[in-house]
Parts: C-alpha cells; structure tokens; sequence
C-alpha cells in the first residue's frame, strides 16, 4: 500500500537480496586485500610446514595464529609394535618440516619405541581410547607443555583422535592421508 510520501519503489523490509549485500559487505570488511608479499611469505610458510596453502590459510584465519607445531598419532605415523621405524614417506615429509613434531604413542605402542625415530622430537603416551574427556584434555595438554593448543594441528588416523583436537582445543585436525599425499 502506497502512502503520503511513498515514492513507489521497492518495499525498505529487509529481504534475502539485503541481507546477502550485508553479509558480502561485512566479508570484504573482515578480509582486507592482503599485500602480495605477505602472501608470498605465507605460502612459503605453508611449503615449509609441509601443508596445501589453502589448509594453512584456513588454520590462520580459524585462529589468529601461525602454526608452531604438529602433533601426531603413532596410528598417523603408522608405527605399530614391532615396526617402530618410521616408513620412508613419513620420515621425509617429517624430514622436511620446519616445527615441533610431537608425536602421541598409542597403547600398546610405548614412547621409547616412537623416540627411537630422529624425526620425532617428542613422545607422550596418547589418551586411552575410551577416556574421559577431562582425561584426554590432560593427556594432550600433558603432552603440549607450555605450547599453546590453538598453535599446535594435530595429524591423525582415526575418528576417536579427532576429539583430541577439541579436548586438547587444538587449531585443527588433519586426517593423515590428506597429510601424507603426495609422498
């Protein structure tokens, strides 16, 4: 219904139309254009870490923060009881990495048996499978020290480690395959 003063064009009620301008508006806002050498320091960075740009990129602007650590599962590493050595492929991708390598040794794997891998700077025994989730948010933190969780991406192979990233609040969690492709 037009009134005094309408002018007769299209209803001011806020519709979808509306609402996406705002969104596209408040995105380019949020993510400013960035300079070509900062992205140029990035993927390097992104190289050095051993991960695609755009998995970097997405951990960056998750949490605000560089990445100064990865932390793995004995499964993700597959190293098994018996056959503590790392495969070739996974030495050389951890070979190449230029960050902490914290590595979490699943039962009945021990942490000597882990440590016996140059590549690994760290062992702690992982969080039983069926813990608790107060007691997985220990083990992790355990093994993280004085390293900040949201800096640390955690690599691993089955779906029960993945709530080691939320009990640990991790920066993310990479599956090992995606990791570990290529090589």
């Amino acid at each position: 219904m037009t009134g005094l003063g309408h002018n007769g064009g299209p209803s001011m009620q806020p519709g979808v139309a509306w609402r996406t301008h705002c969104w596209r508006a408040a995105r380019e806002q949020l993510l400013p254009t960035l300079p070509i050498e900062v992205v140029r320091l990035r993927v390097k960075r992104a190289r050095d870490l051993g991960l695609e740009y755009k998995t970097y990129a997405s951990v960056r602007a998750a949490t605000g923060h560089d990445l100064i650590a990865f932390l793995f599962s004995s499964n993700a590493l597959r190293l098994v009881r018996g056959r503590e050595s790392l495969p070739l492929d996974r030495a050389e991708k951890l070979d190449a990495m230029t960050c902490a390598r914290i590595a979490l040794a699943v039962a009945p794997l021990s942490v000597q048996a882990v440590l016996v891998n140059p590549q690994i700077d760290q062992a702690h025994p992982a969080p039983f499978a069926l813990a608790k989730f107060a007691e997985a948010r220990a083990a992790v933190r355990a093994a993280l020290g004085k390293v900040p969780g949201d800096r640390v991406l955690l690599v691993g192979d089955l779906a029960l480690e993945r709530e080691w990233c939320a009990a640990g609040r991790l920066a993310g969690y990479l599956p090992a395959e995606r990791f570990f492709a290529g090589f």
